[in-house]
Formats: C-alpha cells, structure tokens, sequence
C-alpha cells in the first residue's frame, strides 16, 4: 500500500484542506473561478499549457532501483535518476503540496476486472483532476482511507525543481519510481504526462503478468471482430478508430491478454489541429459536449479556431470514451482479427495498404515507422524517416524485443493479419505530392475488415518485399501502386532507395535478437 496519510495531515496542520472525488461539473466551474482555464460556451474548458505544449521528453528519468534496475533497457529514451535524487524532490514536492488546496482523485486503469490497477492521483489543480476524471477508469471502491492505490502519481506544475542536488536540466522533471509505483510530475502544464506516465508504468507491470501493454487504438464491428491501430502521433490512429460503423473500445493505450483486448483508460485524449466534421464527425459531436477539457486551441480571434497551429500543432481534447456514439460500454474485446500499422509516408512511396507476414509483421512493429517533415522542425529541409519501436518507445520500459516477442506469441495463437497502411503521401514526396485522402484509407481499411481484399491479386513490391493488392472495392486501381502515380520514376526509385536504406539503418540494432526470417522481411533493395 502506498500511503497518503501523512501529506494530507500535513495539509491540514498547514490550514489547507483537500477535494476528494469531485464531479465533472463542480471540478469545470472551481477551475475557472480559481483562474486556471477559460469557460466555452458549450460547458467545456479551454487550458493554455505554454510553455510546455506536449511531453518533455528530455526531462523524463527511470528511478534508478535495486529491484528494477536489470530489467529496464536504458537508454536516451529511458535515463536514470538515483533513488536518493529521486526521494529529495519527493520530500519536497509534498512540502511544496501540503502548502495549497489539493484534488485526490482515485481511478482504476485496466477495464479487464482481473487485471485493474488502482491509481491515486494528488493534484494541485483543477482542470488536471477534472483531465483525471476524463481519462481514467471510475473506481466505486471505498473511501480515501480505504481506496488502497497500487499506482500514486503527485502532480505539482507550477512548482519549479530548480536545485542541482536534483540532478535534473531543468525545472521539469517526470520521474517515475518502478519499485514502489510513484509518479512525480513538476513543472509542466500538459496534461500528456499524467496519462503517458502511467501508460509508463503499465509497460512493466503487465508484462510481468503475461499481458501485451500496446499504443494503439481499438474497435469491434458488428460482428465482433476486433481490430487494433498502432501509429504515431500525426497518422490517424485516433481518427482512423472513430467509425461509424464500428463500435470504439479506445483511442489510444490498450492491453492484450489471454481474455482478449482491453482498454487501459477510460477517455479519449485526441489531438484537435485541423478537425473537420467532414472527416472526424464523431470526434466532432464528442468535443461539443460540456466538461471537457481543450488544450491550447486558438481563442485569439474570439472563437475556437482548430485550424490555428498559433501556440502549437499539438492541440488536445480530452473527454470521456462515452462521449463517443456506439462506445464499447465494458472497455474490451476479443482477440483482434486484423493489426493495422499507420504511416505517414512524406518520401510517398509506400502503398496505402499492404498485407504483412507474420516475420514482416513483427519488423514493422519493431521499425514503428512515420516520417518527419519538412518546414515542420528547424532544419529539416528533407523528409527524414523516424522509428520508433512498438509504435510506443516513449513508454516502453523493458527492451523493445521483449514487446515484440509477445506480439509474435499472440499473433500465432490467435491468426491474426497484419496490415501496413500508408496515411502519407502520394504522386511525389511531402511538398511535392498529395496527402493520401482519408476517405480512400478508409475505403481500404474496410474492405481488408470484410476479407474483400483476401483473395484478390497481389504483387510483391521489388523494394520493401511488401504484398500489395491490385484491386480493392470503392477505390481506384490506380491508386494501388504508388510509383505508376509519379510522374518522374527515377525519383521515385531515389526516394524508395533512401527509405529501404533508412529501415535497413535501423533495424541493424536488432538483427541478433530477431531470427533470420523476420531480419530478412524487410526492405530488400539496398542490399542488391
């Protein structure tokens, strides 16, 4: 058990008091008359996280303890903090807490009843523990005394961890304390943190109990068939799982275990730049509703404005997974069907759908492959490919092989097919192309859900070794095989090669720790 007591007897000797549990309502309107957010006219509130507008990667540490310290894969992505550093801005991260109001809000994540985990989250504000309330998993369970957390996460964002005995860079730290199931969060407002760190967590607590922790969407058909979608932020993952002929279990985080799959949380936290009822109409009704909570949208002009990147592309909404039309009320499914990986190819040479062995299945999940852009970071002039492993290595604690070793497990024991889906580009690379429409992906995802792109005829693609269907209901042949699309074939095959170069470059890292089948389904022609 992890204890509270102490920090909320001291809250109380220092005159504050704590808010346990509140309701969505009372949390929207304490958050706008304690100054922290904007009230919208729809009931929902507006957070400006600047300048903190997404994770801070670099300031995310692994506590450095006797219990953990052989099972995590150290890295740039997961850095140590020693426990003694670690429990100094603990010491003071209660002290600073216990000088203010606080909001305790208890949840569960893991909406498998075998497999949930209790987590307490002490908060300093009120937009956060309402994010809290959205995101997470409601918990009947007892009182404050007797609620139990298994997880505690203490979220202090306008407290600044400037002290060099920290050992931190800055005054933002993310530490996270495997042995003992704490979170500490200092100095950032974006509320991505909360939830990726518990996310964090669950990538070493479920592996050790036989389940999968994934980054990926999930939904059921009509028929109960399961489908699962990995990608990276930017490639419709979220989007993509918003159907409206296909019930949504989650948006992002799920785990897969010998019941099926699983929703880690209980809310959507959907990035919001550019959304259009055209194209994400659910998503649209959901962020209408009152007691969500937005996150650096643009309100410059007087009114909401989602095409506005003003204070950052990464613009959020959280609300809770009700809120989407045709939810998937207990949180689960059965084993999935159908694995597809989101791309956003900007060299535009990948097909928009391709079917993958179980070998390529496993060295695309390894390679997590999207793409960064030009104009979109300083000095990237170029599409440059970027990789990461799982689709998730932000939040991956043990090495990557072990994630994939059980997706191979899980694939074999439950005939699973895997697809590669290209949400990128098309006709030339990102700047010279076109964005492949999401209507076509769409149109494709659901012809290869029904089995209707089963049977049709293939070609193997001569660079990647990839298996791409000639023909697909509802969608242009033509659109099938992205080098009869460029007008220029030699430059086609110079991006194609600088692709299968940039998988080959990567997946180096793993040739000894993968068989030789799957080291050899990759991209083919460099090595000619």
């Amino acid at each position: 058990m992890i204890d509270t007591a102490e920090l909320l007897d001291a809250l109380s000797d220092e005159g504050f008091r704590y808010y346990y549990n509140l309701d969505p309502n009372t949390l929207v309107n304490m958050s706008v008359s304690r100054g922290e957010t904007d009230l919208l006219d729809s009931g929902a509130i507006l957070l400006n996280t600047s300048p903190h507008t997404g994770r801070a990667a670099k300031d995310r540490f692994l506590v450095r303890n006797e219990l953990s310290l052989k099972d995590i894969h150290w890295s740039n992505v997961n850095k140590p903090i020693d426990s003694e550093q670690f429990d100094l801005l603990m010491s003071d991260v209660k002290k600073y807490l216990c000088r203010r109001d606080l909001f305790i809000v208890d949840r569960y994540v893991c909406a498998d009843e075998s497999q949930k985990v209790r987590v307490r989250f002490v908060l300093e504000m009120a937009c956060h523990a309402l994010f809290v309330n959205n995101m997470f998993l409601g918990s009947n369970e007892g009182t404050i005394e007797t609620f139990n957390p298994e997880i505690i996460v203490f979220h202090a964002p306008l407290m600044n961890a400037i002290n060099v005995e920290y050992g931190l860079r800055s005054g933002t730290a993310v530490e996270i304390n495997l042995d003992n199931r704490m979170v500490v969060i200092v100095g950032t407002l974006y509320s991505g943190e909360i939830k990726k760190s518990v996310f964090s967590l669950l990538n070493y607590i479920l592996p050790k109990r036989s389940v999968l922790p994934m980054h990926c969407s999930a939904n059921i058909g009509s028929d109960g068939d399961t489908a699962l979608f990995f990608g990276l932020s930017g490639t419709g993952k979220t989007t993509l799982s918003a159907d409206q002929n296909r019930r949504l279990i989650g948006d992002d985080e799920h785990g897969w275990g010998e019941n099926g799959v699983f929703n880690l949380e209980g809310g959507c936290y959907a990035k919001v730049i550019n959304i259009s009822n055209d194209n994400e109409p659910e998503i649209c009704e959901a962020i209408s509703k009152p007691d969500i909570l937005l996150e650096n949208v643009d309100i410059s002009s007087g009114s909401l404005d989602f095409t506005s990147s003003r204070i950052t592309e990464n613009t959020r909404a959280s609300y809770p997974v009700e809120y989407m039309s045709g939810y998937v009320a207990s949180g689960s499914g059965g084993h999935p069907q159908n694995i597809f990986f989101l791309s956003a190819d900007a060299f535009g040479v990948l097909p928009p759908i391709t079917r993958l062995t179980k070998e390529q299945t496993i060295y695309y999940f390894l390679s997590g492959y999207t793409s960064k852009l030009a104009g979109v970071e300083q000095g990237v002039v170029e599409p440059e490919a970027t990789f990461s492993p799982c689709f998730g290595e932000p939040f991956l604690v043990f090495n990557p092989i072990k994630y994939a070793e059980m997706l191979m497990l899980m694939i074999n024991n439950n005939n699973v097919s895997g697809w590669l889906v290209n949400t990128g580009w098309q006709r030339g690379k990102y700047g010279e192309g076109t964005r492949i429409d999401i209507s076509v992906t769409r149109s494709l995802i659901d012809a290869a859900l029904a089995g209707k792109i089963n049977n049709v005829d293939y070609m193997i693609d001569p660079v990647f070794g990839l298996h791409v269907p000639l023909q697909c209901p509802d969608v242009d042949e033509k659109l099938l095989i992205p080098r009869d699309l460029w007008d220029d074939k030699d430059e086609y095959d110079k991006s194609s090669y600088r692709l299968a170069c940039a998988f080959e470059h990567n997946f180096r890292k793993y040739q000894d720790e993968v068989s030789v089948e799957i080291s050899l389904s990759g991209p083919q022609g460099s090595r000619e």
